[in-house]
């Protein structure tokens, strides 16, 4: 039997503030998303921003490194943490103010890996530092191989996530050649649903093992059971209608928690209000849960941060596992599928909860969490 992977820290920024403030906003059903026009030359979107101006990778990932830190307390120097903190845009909004003559910069403290290198540099980490990139399951693949990095022994504790700013005259104008972009809001799995909000954000989690938490007494929000990672090879970024693949990441989860799908009891969904990837994710729900089973998004409340959108989703699970509290599905009205889905916080047991992520090139992943 492997060895518990606990989650004693958490560090999480989103257009709610921090993890505290998000967590009170969410369960109150307000949202941060707004009509923007951050760029003179693009027309106003809804949008979720940190601050009044896009905010770049660097100072998200060092605004969340350090809640994380804080919430463990732990302070550098931490030679022997391992990082694993991704993005799936990484510092492209500094590269394309540049490409503009806008922006002067050093063009290697913007390269892909820098939320990691930016992490690994402010601890002072000498073991493996890692930048994973999968789409919008980029939080769940990191954490995933923070876990491997404990489970193996090579560290003891990690600091494992991700961090996204997505919010670029190209991302912009990318979805809305796709016409995914919404119009008005963000209103996952909802009749009315129109397409994404781009927010921006990020979470990062400090996972220990065992035997680590232990020695300093640290509390902890939760554990890992067990995760599920697979991709379709179907299409660049539509899913695949089959959806074997995603049905096999949740399966894998399962397998690898020790459960089964009648004990989860709270399902975090990737709900991102588009067409296509709500009604695959509920026919995925509907296939392998029972009815009963709770089932919401955040993303309403938070906008879609792409990359780091599955380790938001983690923060806020472990937040409703700790409190027992199940977050509503902010934006939802008049539900289009047959799901349990939360309209308003609600006190509920929760022992196994389970999140989910479904990315651009048929990036799939599930992560199961419990006391």
């Amino acid at each position: 039997m492997t060895e518990p992977v606990l989650i004693t820290g958490i560090g999480c920024w989103t257009g709610l503030g921090n993890l505290d403030q998000s967590w009170k906003q969410l369960q109150n059903g307000y949202s941060s998303i707004w009509q923007q026009q951050p760029f003179p030359e693009l027309a106003s979107y809804p949008l979720c921003l940190l601050q009044n101006t896009p905010t770049f990778i660097p100072t998200i990932t060092q605004q969340v490194v350090e809640m994380a830190l804080s919430d463990a307390q732990l302070s550098p120097p931490l030679a022997d943490c391992g990082v694993v903190i991704g993005s799936s845009r990484g510092c492209q909004g500094a590269w394309e103010q540049w490409a503009q003559g806008k922006e002067s910069l050093n063009w290697l403290e913007m390269l892909p890996n820098q939320g990691a290198m930016t992490a690994a540099q402010m601890v002072g980490a000498t073991e493996a530092v890692l930048s994973p990139m999968a789409a919008c399951s980029t939080g769940i693949w990191s954490i995933a191989q923070g876990y491997h990095l404990i489970q193996s022994g090579q560290c003891q504790q990690v600091i494992a996530g991700a961090v996204e700013s997505p919010i670029t005259p190209l991302t912009l104008t990318g979805f809305a050649k796709m016409g995914a972009l919404a119009s008005t809001g963000c209103y996952p799995f909802d009749q009315q649903r129109e397409g994404l909000v781009l927010g921006e954000g990020g979470a990062v989690f400090v996972l220990e093992s065992l035997q680590s938490a232990q020695k300093r007494k640290a509390n902890h929000y939760g554990q890992v059971l067990g995760f599920g990672l697979s991709c379709d090879a179907y299409h660049v970024s539509a899913p695949d209608p089959n959806d074997s693949a995603g049905r096999g990441a949740v399966k894998k989860a399962l397998q690898r928690s020790g459960l089964c799908s009648n004990q989860i009891d709270y399902i975090h969904a990737h709900g991102t209000s588009t067409s296509l990837n709500d009604a695959r994710e509920a026919q995925l729900i509907q296939e392998l849960f029972s009815p009963s089973v709770a089932v919401s998004s955040t993303k309403g409340a938070t906008g879609h941060t792409l990359g780091a959108s599955s380790a938001i989703g983690v923060a806020f699970t472990l937040m409703a596992l700790q409190q027992q509290i199940l977050p509503p599905c902010v934006g939802l009205t008049n539900p289009a599928f047959p799901l349990n889905l939360v309209s308003s916080a609600i006190a509920h047991p929760i022992n196994y909860s389970l999140c989910l992520s479904f990315g651009f090139g048929g990036q799939n992943g599930a992560i199961i969490l419990g006391h």
